[in-house]
C-alpha cells in the first residue's frame, strides 16, 4: 500500500497579498450581479426623469406597480453531458468521484467495458505492466553499453527516499499559474520559478521570507529555464513571446539573445512561441524549439543565433520538449504535438534526419533521458500513459512498459510531466502529479505520485489536506531529499519525514508561522480549484489576530506578520 501523508498545518508559510490589478474577476462578478446592476439602472433612470419634472406622481406610481407585477426570472438548466454534448445524462467530477459518460470508454485507461471508478488501473497502477527482461544480444554494442553508459549505475536497487511532508510554502507567490521550476546548481536553498505572465521568481526556501519576483523578463509564458554551465549567476529562459533571454540573477536585468517576432504582433498565424530548451555545454549552444516544428541554435559566446532553423517535427506542430543525453550531449531527444518523440544527432541535424521516431497515440508532453547513464527514455503523453524504454541501443519500435496514470488534462493547467529522480542510482523512480482527485476523509485531493518505472508500481502518493489545487509542476532536488511543487500560483517545499525525536525539537523551535500581506477572507485550507481564465486562487487567510511586526525585503511591498501555531 502506498504511503500517504496527512498534515493539518504547514510549519512555515508566506502568504502574498493581491494587488488591485490582480483582483479576482469572480469577486467582481459577485459584487456586480446582473440583477443588482439592472435595479440600479432603473433607479437612476427614474430619479433622472423625476428631477426633470416631466413625470407626474401617477407615472411614478405606475412604474412602481409595473415593478411589483414583473414575472420572476426562471433559469432552466438542461441536463447536457460535458463530454459528448448529448442530453439525458451528465459526466464529470461530482466531488472526488468521476462519473463516466456512457457514450465514451473509461477516462483513465481509455478502454471500454468499465467505468473510471472500477478501472483496474485505478486500484493498481501496475496492472498489466510486465517488467521487460534484460535484452542482451551478445553484440559489441551491448558490451560497450554496459562498460561505458551503465558503468555508474548500481545493479542493486536501494530504498527510495520520498519527500512526503510539506516543510514550507509561499502562498500566492506568483500573479499567474506556475509553469516551470529549477533548482540552483550550487546553492541548495535557491529555487527559481517561472509563471504564465513571464515573471521569474527567486526564493530562498530555508529563510522563507527572502524572495523576489522579476516582472520584466518576458511579456508572456516563461516555458523553460536553464543555467549557464560556466556561470551559475546567469540564467537562460525561453518564452512564448518568441525570445530567448539571458538573465542576471543578481540584478534581474535581462537582454534577448534571439527574437522571433521582431515586428511585433502580426496575427496568430505568424506569431512564434518558444517551448523546449536545453544546453550543450561542450559546444556552448542553447537549443530552443518553437510552435511551428523548428529548432534554433544560439551561440552562448556571441549571444546570437547561429545557422538556419531546422524542421525537426511536423511543420506547424508545437515542439514542447528538448533534452540532451547526459553522457552524450550530441544526442538530442525532442517531443511535440505531432504524437512523436524523436532522437537526433546534433552533429548531423537536418530535416528528416532523426535517428529514431518513437510513436505515441496522442500529444507527447515531455520526454527525458535517464539522468545518470542516459540509457533510458521516459515520456508522458496525453493518452494517460507513461512510456519507458530501457535500452536506447535496443529495439525502439515499442516501449518496454506502458504505465497507465491520470494526467489527461491541460486546459487552464500547466501540462503534466513525469520526471526522473536525479539522485536515484537505479534510474527507476519518477514523479508526476495526478489529475483525477481521490477522496481522503471527505476531502477531494490531487496527490503527487512516485512511480517505480521498472515495475510500474506506485511507490508513494503524497498530499496535504491544505493543498486542494492540482499540482502539475514538480521538481526533485538534484542533491537533497527535497521536492518543489508548483500548484496554481503557490510554491511548496516537501521534505522526507523525520524521526519523532527530531520532529519534536523542530516543533519547539518553530512556534510561529510567517504570514505575508493583508488577510481578506476566512477559510481553513490553503487552496481551492482555480480557473486559469482569471488566474486567481481562492486562497484565504485569517485577519483578526494578525499583528504587523516587521517589514519584508526590499523586493516586496507587503508586511511580515507572525501568528502562533
Amino acid at each position: 500500500m502506498a504511503q500517504r501523508t496527512r498534515r493539518m498545518a504547514f510549519p512555515r508559510v508566506v502568504i502574498e497579498s493581491d494587488t488591485d490589478s490582480e483582483s479576482s474577476s469572480e469577486e467582481e462578478e459577485e459584487d456586480e450581479a446582473p440583477g443588482a446592476v439592472a435595479e440600479e439602472d432603473e433607479e437612476e433612470e427614474v430619479s433622472d426623469k423625476a428631477n426633470d419634472g416631466k413625470m407626474g406622481g401617477k407615472l411614478m406610481d405606475s412604474l412602481d406597480v409595473k415593478k411589483k407585477q414583473k414575472a420572476p426570472i426562471t433559469i432552466s438548466l438542461k441536463n447536457v453531458c460535458k463530454v459528448c454534448k448529448q442530453k439525458g445524462h451528465q459526466a464529470g467530477f461530482q466531488g472526488a468521484t468521476y462519473v463516466d459518460c456512457p457514450m465514451k470508454p473509461c477516462f483513465l485507461c481509455k478502454m471500454p467495458g468499465h467505468t473510471t471508478m472500477t478501472c483496474p488501473h485505478r486500484v493498481a497502477v501496475e496492472h498489466g505492466v510486465i517488467p521487460a527482461p534484460c535484452k542482451n544480444t551478445r553484440k559489441l554494442l551491448d558490451y560497450v553499453f554496459e562498460r561505458q553508459l551503465r558503468a555508474d549505475v548500481t545493479m542493486i536497487k536501494p530504498a527510495f527516499v520520498i519527500p512526503d511532508q510539506v516543510d514550507c510554502a509561499v502562498i500566492r507567490y506568483h500573479s499567474r499559474r506556475i509553469t516551470c521550476l529549477e533548482f540552483h546548481p550550487t546553492n541548495n536553498n535557491i529555487l527559481l520559478s517561472g509563471d504564465k505572465k513571464g515573471q521569474l521568481g527567486v526564493w530562498d526556501y530555508v529563510k522563507v521570507y527572502e524572495k523576489t519576483v522579476y516582472g520584466n523578463i518576458h511579456s508572456c509564458i516563461l516555458n523553460n529555464m536553464r543555467f549557464n554551465p560556466s556561470n551559475d549567476g546567469t540564467l537562460y529562459a525561453a518564452s512564448s513571446d518568441g525570445t530567448v533571454s539571458c538573465v542576471d540573477l543578481e540584478t534581474g536585468m535581462s537582454f534577448p539573445l534571439m527574437d522571433l517576432n521582431p515586428n511585433g504582433w502580426q496575427g496568430p498565424a505568424n506569431w512564434r512561441m518558444l517551448y523546449g530548451m536545453d544546453i550543450i555545454p561542450e559546444k556552448s549552444l542553447v537549443l530552443v524549439a518553437d510552435n511551428f516544428g523548428y529548432l534554433y541554435l544560439v551561440d552562448m559566446r556571441s549571444n546570437k543565433k547561429t545557422g538556419d532553423a531546422i524542421l525537426i517535427h511536423k511543420k506547424g506542430s508545437k515542439v514542447v520538449g528538448l533534452h540532451c543525453n547526459p553522457v552524450q550531449p550530441e544526442i538530442l531527444l525532442s517531443c511535440g504535438n505531432d504524437h512523436f518523440a524523436r532522437i537526433w544527432d546534433v552533429r548531423q541535424l537536418e530535416a528528416g534526419s532523426s535517428l529514431y521516431d518513437l510513436r505515441h497515440s496522442r500529444v507527447v508532453n515531455s520526454a527525458y533521458f535517464s539522468p545518470q547513464s542516459g540509457s533510458k527514455i521516459l515520456t508522458t503523453a496525453q493518452d494517460n500513459r507513461l512510456r519507458v524504454w530501457d535500452y536506447i541501443l535496443g529495439d525502439l519500435d515499442s516501449p518496454s512498459r506502458e504505465i497507465v496514470h491520470s494526467h489527461d488534462f491541460n486546459r487552464h493547467l500547466t501540462p503534466f510531466r513525469a520526471e526522473w529522480d536525479p539522485k536515484d542510482p537505479s534510474e527507476s523512480l519518477a514523479v508526476i502529479g495526478r489529475y483525477i482527485s481521490e477522496n481522503y476523509n471527505g476531502a477531494a485531493l490531487h496527490p503527487i505520485d512516485f512511480i517505480d518505472t521498472s515495475t510500474g508500481q506506485l511507490v508513494a502518493e503524497v498530499m496535504d489536506p491544505n493543498i486542494t489545487t492540482i499540482t502539475p509542476v514538480n521538481k526533485l532536488h538534484p542533491r537533497d531529499d527535497v521536492m518543489a511543487s508548483g500548484s496554481s500560483r503557490s510554491l511548496f517545499i516537501w521534505k522526507a519525514m523525520k524521526s519523532e525525536l527530531v520532529q519534536e525539537v523542530d516543533e519547539k523551535n518553530q512556534k510561529k508561522i510567517i504570514l505575508c500581506g493583508k488577510a481578506d477572507k476566512t477559510n481553513n485550507k490553503f487552496g481551492g480549484e482555480t480557473h486559469d481564465d482569471s488566474d486567481v486562487d481562492t486562497f484565504s487567510r485569517k485577519s483578526k489576530n494578525l499583528k504587523c511586526e516587521k517589514r519584508e525585503s526590499k523586493s516586496s511591498r507587503s508586511y511580515l506578520t507572525k501568528r502562533k501555531r
